[in-house]
């Protein structure tokens, strides 16, 4: 326990230290929300990577593979291709470019100037304000639910109090420092994370007899599969689930499409694009980031699925058994009852610097959404706009803890994936075709971002199952738990409850842009300016 405790404060002497560094270094309203736009390749991509993956992926997802087994790989796969190459290369320069040409400093004025409408702003800032503490929720309960785990037998500190003292420790940082604090902080924190999940595979093969011995076991664990996993699909932890079956749509259109899609209109990750002095810091970044994305999620999802036998192994159980039915344990119980005593501690601290890369991230992003974006407009003095921006932060931050608070267990990867979704619902459209198609007016913009999130959060209250019988409102109104739940059981209709709402409203939303655009006029002096720096 002693351990632990001076690797943990060893390394939060790191990080405040380089918090303090940022602070210096932050003079004026660019340092504080670009980062002064002179980041360097490595530290860009390890930040853009730490601010991506955080315990929501490995504790939360982690979790989830346990669940659902090898399938949910296929996200890793997206993450790399389209979180890193696709998000590096299509949208990252041009981002950048635009971004210097419009002189935007917040991922709501960058839509706002670019379509000159002060009400896209607006409302891009208020859906971040509003949701996005409920994604840094997501981040929050992880690392406190691997406090709890991991100091449950020497300190006795309950659940929600590591809530408030985690809490604590990032906005202090966030608020004083800016995004040089957070840059600084996320490129320390991902080196940590990358060399504790190095050792979390190997440890975990080796335990298991290598890389074919392990898979092996967990495929003829078939019969160990929980029975109402069976009945909502899933044939095994490395067979995957069957086609249209509930856990299928589950695993495929709201973990996979859902998350994998919706890392592209991520406003704290767009950010990152315009920290960066030139083309060429973003090309360096794509080779750095995937590495580190493979080995994060990689290892997570591996892990989660091969803990199965591991459990099983050790104490006769499966995962979801051993952490009582709340997936979001999983992770923490691993390491706490298989690893290695000395490695828990190391591990513990890479949950940290992945839990405070990404909280920081968010809760900066969310407070000058409304300091700057909301209530300043982008007029006001840099001294004012300093306030308005941590003020902004402090709000976000207490936000976020209130979530945390009342939320259910197993929520960490169903909150996110809601964020993800909504992000890609309301702003990809407009993100994307503004970024390359001069046709594209600010009437279509307006359409795709109201009409995607207006349809995403319908889905999400009348249809999709989970979130509509927790909320209660579909049942309110019309005395079912969701719209379709009277439907034939196994039709098409009936099993749109488990369709993630992107799946609907991503395609509802590129649609209005389009067609709106086309039946109206761009603003000409407007779409030059945005696209001066561009030959084509």
């Amino acid at each position: 326990m002693i351990y632990k405790v001076l690797s943990i404060l060893g390394y939060l002497g790191v990080v405040f230290f380089l918090g303090y560094k940022g602070y210096k270094h932050t003079k004026s309203s660019q340092d504080y929300l670009l980062a002064g736009r002179e980041m360097n390749a490595f530290v860009m991509a390890l930040s853009y990577g730490a601010t991506f993956i955080s315990t929501s992926a490995i504790i939360g997802f982690g979790g989830a593979a346990a669940l659902f087994g090898f399938p949910l790989l296929w996200l890793t796969f997206l993450n790399i291709v389209v979180g890193i190459l696709v998000a590096m290369v299509f949208f990252g320069r041009r981002t950048r470019v635009m971004g210097l040409a419009l002189d935007a400093h917040t991922f709501p004025e960058f839509l706002g100037r670019r379509f000159n409408s002060t009400f896209i702003q607006k409302f891009s800032a208020l859906i971040i304000f509003l949701f996005i503490p409920l994604y840094a929720a997501a981040v929050l309960i992880g690392i406190c639910r691997m406090l709890e785990v991991s100091f449950a037998q020497s300190l006795g500190i309950s659940y929600e109090m590591w809530l408030v003292l985690v809490t604590v420790l990032v906005a202090l940082y966030v608020i004083t420092g800016g995004l040089k604090a957070v840059m600084y902080t996320d490129a320390f924190q991902g080196c940590i994370m990358a060399g504790m999940m190095i050792f979390l595979i190997v440890f975990t093969y080796s335990k298991l007899g290598g890389v074919i011995s392990a898979h092996q076991t967990l495929t003829d664990m078939v019969h160990l599969v929980p029975a109402k996993l069976k009945a909502g699909g899933l044939i095994g932890w490395t067979q995957g689930a069957k086609f249209g079956t509930p856990i299928w749509l589950v695993i495929y259109t709201t973990i996979i499409y859902g998350v994998g899609i919706g890392v592209l209109a991520q406003p704290q990750l767009a950010l990152r694009y315009m920290t960066v002095p030139s083309d060429r810091e973003l090309h360096r970044a794509v080779l750095v980031g995937g590495v580190f994305i493979l080995l994060m999620t990689g290892v997570a999802f591996t892990v989660g699925a091969l803990s199965n036998a591991v459990f099983y192994k050790e104490f006769g159980q499966i995962s979801i058994a051993m952490a009582k039915g709340n997936i979001d344990k999983i992770i923490p119980l691993y390491i706490e009852k298989i690893m290695p005593h000395w490695f828990s501690g190391l591990f513990l601290i890479a949950m940290f610097a992945a839990a405070m890369s990404t909280l920081s991230s968010q809760y900066h992003v969310g407070g000058t959404s409304l300091g700057r974006d909301i209530v300043e407009g982008s007029t006001l003095s840099t001294k004012t706009s300093f306030k308005t921006s941590q003020i902004g932060v402090f709000l976000t931050v207490a936000a976020a803890l209130l979530w945390a608070w009342i939320l259910p267990g197993s929520v960490i990867a169903r909150a996110t994936a809601f964020f993800f979704g909504l992000c890609a619902a309301s702003f990809l459209p407009s993100y994307f075709l503004g970024l390359y198609w001069k046709r594209m007016t600010p009437l279509g913009a307006k359409c795709s971002l109201v009409g995607g999130f207006i349809f995403s959060m319908f889905w999400l209250l009348f249809i999709h199952l989970k979130e509509a019988k927790a909320i209660g409102l579909c049942k309110l109104f019309f005395g079912k738990v969701t719209l379709v739940a009277g439907a034939t059981k196994g039709s098409w209709i009936w099993l749109l409850q488990w369709v993630d709402p992107n799946v609907v409203a991503l395609p509802v939303s590129f649609l209005l842009a389009i067609g709106v655009s086309l039946f109206s006029v761009p603003d000409k002096s407007v779409v030059d300016k945005a696209f001066k720096y561009f030959t084509s």
